[in-house]
């Protein structure tokens, strides 16, 4: 059963306005529209929680991150009968997706009773150095207070209220203040229950989690602009988040604003690769493009070949694949609207040939695929915007100077492809400083979509693939963007922080 409000501060808020959901079949659900007071109640409770919450021990927040997943667990198939309907996911994605997410807690939870996440360093006293005594020195690293969190239209679970930056902000010690994502209200009410029943079984602070419904634009500005907040973290489109990143620096006191926005992912199909096995990365790049109607910032949305008979060839295998897909339900209709007006975009530019263009439905959304010279693309900066969804463009170069002058014209990516054999071994090798400067995740004869959750990966990458490109948003270095570093300097033991550790 759903709350149909706001939870702030362990108290569920109603107001008079209302939203509903959009569900794929059956009556939508009415939710209680979110508003700048509670706002300000969640963001003025995560202060005062974090005087207790902010300075726990590692064992003490694992415990309420592991109480979390639990509670979620305990919710599973009311999580999954909800999501089916709001966004008409499958029920083995959703519940593919609601394990990452529990696995996500499990692992920031055995993550910092490690204590790696504390960059824990210690200079001794050299109290006989000459000609300066060195003082003692302990570095580590401490949680920086409230932070946003924005949920994503996409991944109802792992990107949102319970996902991987709520999760890493927690872990760190951040109370959060979730802004709950309109797409999926149902699925955000149910993992709010989950929260509050975590917070009464281990007792921290109710501060510690408030989320609040969709209010327009209004309410996500406004908790970009309390003072009390230290740090954002948000995954959408590039138009929002730029309007938020906006008002984050516009600040009297700016604060960081880790946002995930956009990116096409591009593969590079050499030339030894393509004459090897074409047909399998033709249908490889046919499932990726597709899956999840394209609903994924890991969706490999160009690919680039040498012209000749086998990139005609790839383009038709491509082609006959993405035209024997059925039409897939989109998350809400204005996704798929936005889908059809990305595709009439690239359609209308000049020196673009559609390959394979079919009606989309209301809701629905059928794979497109278009084709152009490397020429024309670097000749219109348009050409590289992403579209979401279940669109691509294959580009054709002339030649591997071509190949390069399109790699050094990419926007900043999440991820870049090579598609290679041992014989383009030395091609590659050109292009791999290109692309390490374009992306933070280069994959070799593989496809960007999914995210392995783990201590090495990182999702993140220049602008525009996200405002901060030192940063992750996946992976246990997520924690580092909700901490920062303190230096104690000949500090007594007794006043140092808890989990500081002492050699």
């Amino acid at each position: 059963m759903f709350k149909n409000v706001s939870l702030v501060a362990g108290k569920w808020l109603g107001s008079d306005q209302k939203f509903q959901n959009e569900p794929v079949s059956g009556l939508a659900d009415s939710f209680a529209i979110g508003t700048v007071e509670m706002v300000n109640l969640a963001c003025e409770a995560a202060e005062e929680a974090f005087w207790s919450y902010g300075y726990s021990t590692a064992d003490e927040r694992a415990r309420f991150l592991e109480e979390v997943a639990n509670q979620i667990d305990a919710r599973g198939t009311e999580i999954t009968k909800t999501g089916m309907k709001e966004t008409g996911l499958p029920q083995a994605r959703l519940e593919g997706e609601r394990g990452r997410t529990i696995a996500q807690l499990r692992m920031f939870a055995q993550h910092i009773k490690t204590g790696k996440h504390l960059d824990y360093l210690n200079d001794k006293a050299l109290p006989e150095r000459a000609p300066i005594p060195r003082p003692d020195l302990h570095l580590i690293q401490r949680p920086i207070g409230p932070v946003a969190i924005f949920g994503a239209s996409n991944f109802p679970l792992a990107f949102s209220s319970a996902g991987g930056d709520t999760a890493a902000a927690l872990a760190a010690g951040c109370p959060v203040v979730v802004k709950a994502h309109p797409a999926h209200p149902g699925i955000a009410d149910l993992i709010a229950q989950a929260f509050n029943a975590a917070i009464k079984a281990t007792g921290v602070h109710p501060g510690v989690f408030s989320q609040v419904n969709d209010g327009g634009h209004i309410v996500g500005e406004t908790l970009v602009q309390h003072p009390l907040i230290r740090a954002v973290g948000f995954t959408g489109s590039l138009q929002a988040g730029r309007a938020l990143f906006d008002i984050a620096a516009a600040r009297p006191v700016p604060i960081p604003f880790f946002g995930e926005l956009g990116s096409t992912n591009p593969m590079f199909i050499l030339p030894k690769a393509i004459a090897a096995r074409g047909d399998e990365i033709a249908t490889g790049w046919a499932g990726s493009i597709t899956m999840g109607a394209g609903q994924f910032c890991t969706n490999p949305g160009v690919a680039i070949i040498l012209d000749g008979p086998l990139a005609v060839q790839f383009a038709q295998n491509t082609a006959t694949i993405l035209n024997d897909t059925a039409p897939q339900t989109m998350l809400t209709h204005g996704i798929a609207d936005a889908f059809q007006w990305g595709c009439d975009h690239v359609a209308s530019k000049a020196g673009v040939t559609a390959v394979v263009a079919s009606e989309n439905g209301k809701r629905t959304a059928v794979p497109q695929l278009f084709s152009t010279t490397a020429a024309n693309w670097l000749a219109q900066d348009t050409l590289q915007k992403e579209v979401f969804g279940p669109m691509a463009i294959l580009i054709v170069a002339k030649d591997m100077n071509e190949m390069r002058d399109l790699a050094h014209s990419l926007e900043g990516q999440l991820t870049c492809t090579l598609h290679l054999e041992s014989g383009d071994l030395k091609d590659a090798q050109t292009l791999m400083p290109v692309l390490e400067r374009k992306a933070g995740r280069l994959l070799a004869n593989g496809f960007p979509t999914g995210v392995e959750v783990c201590d090495s990966m990182v999702h993140s990458g220049p602008y525009p693939a996200s405002t901060n490109f030192g940063a992750t948003s996946v992976g246990t270095m997520a924690i580092r963007r909700f901490l920062r570093p303190v230096c104690f300097q000949n500090m007594p033991k007794e006043l140092l922080p808890s989990d500081l550790l002492v050699s």
